[in-house]
């Protein structure tokens, strides 16, 4: 007989279900040592079927193994808490002590029913706190019902505690082996929360279950039509081709404009996108959306913060900097913003040679150039009889001439763009200056003040 068990355990002979049956025949016909087999079986090849457990413990008592068969009875507890069989089963004459113990499950057992009973009727009134209560106390002692988990996991939806629901749908899905119900419900929540790429993994799991789940299906073709198009604005952005990027997360709160965390994340990365292709007034729009939603987005932020200093705001830039710093202390790119942002108000209050031709801090070395001829043509001193204004006009033309030496020179305007006048010795490093190539003899192929009247001629290269 014990060979046949063996047989039976590790050549996984028939169903569990074959086992209970047989099982069940041989128990009626008083075989109780080939029931016992088969209940073995069934046992080991479905741990958490509870009618396997009741079906040896009937046996065990069958038998006068009281000892043996408690523990069954405690995972039939446990696995299904609401089975009312079990305080029928005690026919045999066990001890005081086996039938003390026997009697303490079978009033654990009353108490489950009884608490279940509660759980269901408060979950019924809708009163989703006390009703999470309940389960909490049923599952400490039937840690394997799954239907107890399912509904404390819907009761955390209801109280907003997206968190706790999950840890419970993610048990339960483990528990039973095809709860396709546990990973769509997993998906919807992460869905909702924004995290679109956890939903596809576990909507994906509920189709490896059924590929035919209709919920399943349709809910992934929306996850993975979604996913794609940010894996895509997200790759345009590292290729820096922020205009299509922008398209893309517009296209992306179309395809979901319902759910507030992805229009908020497509707005946040547009922001980012027109900041860095210095499209600085759409992104201090686009950036404003965000912040008037959350108002602690560091990204947003930097990004407005960024914007800001395009548009020479400098004060607002600083102030955007000094709030994402409040909420990112250890942000390196943060601190060194908000230092630049100084060093630009501190400069603007000075000489801004961006000002003094007129033109833009995005402006192109051809549109600078155009700018100098300009306004050195307008306040060349030779255009000047009048002292006072001759005067006037030389400390103009230097301060041109100044302007077009240092934004037409990639070095010294990119030092000028980091708050630093390459002309100024005080805001140099160490004190050295950068002296000014042009100076009052030979700049840029003429002599704007040679002895005599000014000879007026330009020889731009």
């Amino acid at each position: 007989m014990y060979v046949q068990y063996l047989n039976l355990k590790c050549g996984r002979e028939g169903s569990v279900e074959s086992h209970l049956e047989m099982g069940k025949k041989l128990l009626a016909a008083g075989q109780l040592a080939d029931a016992l087999s088969h209940f073995h079986a069934a046992v080991d090849g479905d741990p958490k079927n509870y009618m396997a457990y009741y079906r040896r413990a009937t046996v065990y008592l069958a038998m006068g193994k009281s000892k043996s068969a408690l523990p069954d009875l405690s995972r039939v507890i446990e696995l299904k808490p609401d089975f009312t069989s079990v305080s029928f089963i005690l026919k045999s004459n066990p001890s005081d002590k086996e039938q003390k113990e026997a009697q303490s499950q079978l009033t654990k057992s009353d108490e489950i029913q009884r608490l279940l009973a509660q759980a269901h009727s408060s979950f019924s009134s809708k009163d989703y706190m006390t009703a999470a209560a309940q389960f909490d106390t049923i599952i400490e002692t039937c840690v394997w019902d799954v239907a107890s988990r399912e509904l404390r996991a819907e009761c955390f939806i209801q109280m907003g505690e997206m968190g706790k629901a999950i840890s419970d749908l993610k048990a339960a899905s483990k528990l039973k082996s095809d709860n396709t119900k546990a990973f769509y419900k997993l998906s919807t929540i992460y869905y909702n929360l924004g995290d679109h790429e956890m939903s596809l993994n576990e909507v994906r799991e509920c189709l490896k279950l059924d590929p035919d789940h209709k919920q399943c299906y349709s809910h992934y073709k929306q996850v993975k039509k979604l996913n794609k198009q940010i894996q895509s604005a997200e790759e345009l952005i590292q290729e820096k081709r922020y205009e299509d990027a922008v398209s893309k997360y517009e296209a992306v709160m179309k395809t979901e404009p319902n759910v507030h965390h992805y229009s908020l994340h497509a707005k946040e990365r547009i922001c980012h996108a027109l900041a860095q292709s210095q499209q600085a007034s759409r992104a201090v729009s686009v950036c404003s959306e965000v912040l008037q939603s959350d108002p602690e987005n560091v990204n947003a932020l930097k990004d407005r913060a960024e914007a800001y200093v395009q548009e020479e705001q400098y004060e607002e830039a600083i102030k955007d900097y000094e709030t994402a710093s409040q909420h990112s202390e250890n942000d390196r790119q943060i601190k060194e913003g908000l230092e630049r942002a100084q060093r630009l108000l501190k400069q603007s209050q000075k000489r801004d040679y961006y000002k003094i031709l007129g033109v833009k801090r995005t402006a192109q070395k051809k549109e600078i150039i155009k700018a100098y001829r300009k306004l050195a043509q307008q306040w060349h001193p030779d255009n000047f009889k009048d002292p006072e204004e001759k005067k006037k006009a030389e400390k103009k033309f230097i301060d041109i001439a100044q302007a077009k030496e240092v934004l037409t020179d990639p070095e010294m305007r990119t030092k000028f763009d980091h708050g630093e006048d390459p002309l100024d010795p005080e805001s140099q490093q160490g004190g050295h200056h950068h002296p000014f190539h042009g100076g009052f003899h030979g700049f840029q192929g003429f002599n704007p003040f040679g002895s005599g009247s000014f000879n007026f001629k330009f020889g731009f290269n």
